[in-house]
């Protein structure tokens, strides 16, 4: 049966849980007989954002470049993750806007704790100046104002949190029954 594309877009700081969460979705999604992509931000950065750097203009054309993969999969019956940090509002508005079947999903943590989860001690590098242009830090990230989920990774495991998405993908007819 073929399914209805959609991309889940995941929004939040460094190491608050969004590649976890979506790597775990993406299996349940798989085992569940649907075509799956999964979009990390950091392996995106290898490959077809290479050449951005970290300043906002930069972040924005990461995120234009990742929405025009994301439409043409989403608009062939895939169900993409998509995982970035994608800081501002007028971006992720954008892709809502261009990919059409959109979900947002607000991966919502307080900076302390994604700090303390941080294995690669890049918040410590930022807070040293050693990192430029850090999301958190010295570059800012805007709350999202139309996040259609919202999963609070502090006080929810990953199963919490992934299941919560699982019932609103449901509700909103995107799992296959």
């Amino acid at each position: 049966m073929e399914h209805k594309g959609f991309t889940l877009w995941f929004t939040g700081f460094a190491c608050s849980g969004k590649s976890v969460l979506a790597g775990a979705l993406a299996d349940e999604l798989k085992k569940r007989g649907m075509k799956v992509e999964y979009l990390d931000g950091d392996i995106v950065r290898r490959s077809l954002t290479r050449d951005l750097g970290f300043s906002d203009e930069d972040r924005r054309r990461n995120i234009e470049r990742v929405t025009f993969v994301a439409k043409l999969l989403t608009r062939n019956g895939v169900a993409v993750l998509a995982s970035f940090i994608s800081p501002f509002n007028d971006i992720r508005e954008y892709s809502r806007k261009e990919i059409g079947t959109y979900i947002l999903v607000y991966v919502k943590c307080p900076i302390e704790v994604c700090e303390q989860r941080d294995v690669k001690g890049m918040y410590a590098k930022a807070r040293a100046g050693e990192i430029k242009q850090f999301t958190g830090i010295d570059s800012p990230f805007e709350e999202p104002d139309k996040a259609d989920i919202i999963v609070d990774t502090d006080k929810q495991t990953i199963e919490e949190s992934k299941e919560i998405i699982l019932n609103a993908l449901g509700k909103m007819g995107y799992l296959p029954n």
